[in-house]
């Protein structure tokens, strides 16, 4: 079947080049099957050299001699090791991109930070929540530096994040500004922070337990 590949022949000419093209119309031009073959398989080889990228996509040799099927314009007669189509090869669609359908609250957080807040929102423990409201803090606060040189206080990333998660994730403001837990080389004061929360944590289970013993 012979197609009109017009379009394809040029992306290709400046893929491979004029001298490419010369050699595929030579071929073209040889009257036995076996020649044209054999110039054909020597051709292939010389355009795998010159677009080595190709080696890296899945079923390459065939894309290759698609791509000499599609620069003789469907005509090329030969012994091909695959099943040459140039019209297969002309309607290929490209993935459709799935394009966010609306803008992001704040450009210098982009969508990505209002993904893991709603993957904040969703988590139960609430030690690891509290954890990943600290995690976003100190990422929001890098990226609002990024984009505004003035000074950032943790009060606007408070307020920020709680804006962006509709009030599902909030933090104690003088906590966060007393542990400098949204500073990013704050390791230390967030060890400590941590350590300080499992032991009252600790301390309010014991007092738990001796109210119930009590009771009982």
């Amino acid at each position: 079947m012979v197609a009109n590949s017009s379009f394809k022949q040029e992306l290709l000419l400046r893929e491979y080049g004029i001298n490419v093209q010369n050699i595929v119309k030579y071929i073209l031009t040889l009257p036995e099957k076996a020649d044209r073959t054999r110039a054909s398989y020597l051709l292939v080889n010389l355009m795998a050299k010159l677009n080595p990228s190709l080696r890296e996509v899945q079923d390459s040799p065939q894309k290759l001699w698609n791509h000499l099927f599609v620069m003789s314009d469907g005509k090329l007669d030969i012994d091909s090791p695959y099943a040459l189509s140039a019209m297969e090869y002309l309607n290929e669609k490209p993935l459709r991109m799935i394009l966010p359908t609306r803008p992001p609250r704040y450009k210098h957080y982009g969508k990505n930070v209002e993904h893991l807040i709603q993957k904040a929102i969703e988590i139960e423990d609430p030690q690891e929540k509290e954890a990943a409201i600290i995690a976003l803090g100190k990422l929001m606060k890098t990226l609002y530096k990024t984009y505004n040189r003035d000074n950032i206080t943790d009060e606007i990333i408070v307020n920020n994040l709680k804006e962006l998660s509709k009030g599902q994730l909030t933090i104690d403001l003088a906590t966060v500004e007393a542990n400098s837990l949204f500073e990013s080389n704050a390791r230390s004061n967030n060890t400590n922070y941590s350590n300080q929360n499992n032991q009252n944590n600790q301390r309010k289970k014991q007092q738990n337990n001796q109210n119930n013993q009590r009771k009982k």
